[in-house]
């Protein structure tokens, strides 16, 4: 093995924006090793430190099969008891055939880069006590603090969300999602800044860039690279929750350096350079991992979206007012936020084309479409039907009310529904969604319902809803 520099020479550069020192300490701690709760990783501290929270677009408030673990639709990250966070410390060149044998110290941390079958460059990190590292990825070892499956988002869809996890426990084969598909360090002390980085490491703690991978070495004598499908993110041009507006889709590398896209997903030639860009995570950033995209929110931004209390209260008012089909005179109610694709008799449904809202009924269909399901149950929501207050004729849907808060960018009642889908929030939220195109396939971008998933359609992507009051 060629010693290329020592510690000093590797003080980090700006784009990992470390502590300029460089000392060796002890290795960091096993990434399984500190507790876990229900909602996240936490200190033992009566108010331990929330540095934010991740919520799987696509999942109204919980996977489809339950929450389990570390496999969840959204995660709280809290300061640890411990700092398990890594810095990059040594960096050596040493032939390929023998990285397995250079990397063989189970306790160091190191991202390994092929450049071809005779060269490899290997990057020592060790440990930094001022952050945190959490990893995220496909794979359900222990050193995944948030395992996510593939998101199933189609044109159609209804019900509480949609969670491609199948019966492989969302292990399918066809996932593009890496196994340790991306980390971000949190600094432990104020103002808690979170960074993103593209891959994660291993149960060896180590990352492989393989000799496909697009990498190169940097201009300071460094290395870095991208992985196979990219770590995507998106940051708001603005406030997310005073004037939401999206921000441009970049890709962040192994290293935290902000790239324009590829021209493909998976195209080996790098994007160009954006410097005045950082991985730094701001409340709104999205993050997608093709395959599903997370949403990144600040304690801060948190305080503005209802809570799961103030949604059930905002049902039990919507339901006060009484309101009532137009035709047939009778009162509409929300289900339970516990009820979910289970559609209720009472449920009110939409016409997403005007927004007039009714009961449901069996008739309206044009002739040239499909009749209603057997025995007047609740056919397709892909049917056109024509409106019998307005006449238009367009898709008849159930309406769902939104049950993830941390997908509100306000706590405005619920008076606008996303199309086709018919999940209903406020008016701020579905305009805001609305707005942002999020990732779909290898090069393909289209807004989609943050609650399911579903792609939006209609001239806006949402309705505001016509309720009719009770005639007494």
């Amino acid at each position: 093995m060629v010693l290329e520099g020592s510690s000093e020479a590797l003080c980090p550069p700006q784009s990992l924006e470390l502590r300029p020192s460089c000392h060796k300490s002890q290795p960091s701690p096993p990434l399984g090793s500190s507790s876990q709760s229900q909602d996240g990783v936490f200190s033992e501290d009566k108010e331990p430190v929330k540095y934010g929270e991740l919520i799987v677009l696509g999942h109204n408030g919980s996977l489809a099969n339950g929450d389990k673990g570390r496999r969840r639709s959204r995660l709280a990250l809290y300061k640890r008891p411990k700092a398990n966070g890594v810095k990059p410390d040594v960096i050596h060149n040493v032939s390929t055939p023998l990285v397995s044998k250079a990397l063989s110290n189970k306790s160091q941390h190191s991202i390994s880069y092929t450049l071809s079958r005779s060269h490899s460059v290997i990057v020592e990190y060790t440990h930094d006590s001022n952050t945190d590292m959490f990893q995220i990825g496909r794979s359900t070892e222990s050193m995944i603090d948030f395992v996510v499956t593939d998101t199933a988002g189609s044109s159609s869809g209804q019900g509480g969300g949609s969670a491609g996890e199948g019966s492989g426990g969302g292990q399918s084969a066809q996932s593009t999602i890496s196994r340790y598909a991306c980390r971000i360090m949190c600094e432990r002390s104020p103002p808690y800044t979170a960074r993103i980085y593209a891959a994660g490491f291993d149960s060896s703690k180590n990352i492989f860039l393989g000799e496909r991978a697009a990498k190169w070495r940097t201009s300071d004598g460094l290395m870095d690279g991208l992985t196979t499908n990219g770590v995507l993110v998106m940051h708001p041009a603005g406030e997310f929750v005073s004037e939401p507006a999206p921000g441009v889709w970049r890709e962040i590398s192994v290293c935290g350096n902000v790239f324009a896209l590829r021209e493909t997903r998976s195209a080996q030639q790098r994007g160009k350079l954006v410097e005045n860009e950082s991985n730094t995570l701001q409340d709104g950033s999205l993050i997608d991992l093709c395959g599903a995209t997370l949403l990144w929110r600040t304690p801060a931004g948190l305080r503005h979206t209802p809570t799961l209390k103030q949604l059930e209260s905002l049902r039990q008012e919507l339901n006060a007012a009484r309101p009532q089909c137009p035709v047939g005179f009778n009162t509409l109610a929300f289900p339970s936020l516990a009820q979910r694709e289970i559609v209720d008799k009472k449920q009110p449904w939409v016409y997403v084309n005007c927004g007039h809202v009714h009961g449901y009924h069996n008739w309206g269909y044009r002739k040239d479409k499909g009749p209603a399901g057997p025995g007047g149950t609740a056919p397709a929501c892909t049917g056109e039907r024509e409106c019998p207050m307005c006449r238009r004729v367009g898709p008849y849907v159930p309406l769902w009310l939104g049950c993830e808060g941390g997908l509100y960018l306000d706590a405005g009642p619920p008076t606008h529904a996303f199309c086709p889908c018919g999940h209903v929030c406020s008016e701020k939220t579905v305009v805001g969604w609305s707005q942002i195109p999020l990732p779909h396939g290898t090069h393909a971008f289209h807004a989609a319902c943050p609650f399911c998933g579903t792609w939006l359609t209609g001239e806006q992507g949402y309705i505001k809803l016509i309720f009719q009051g009770p005639v007494d």
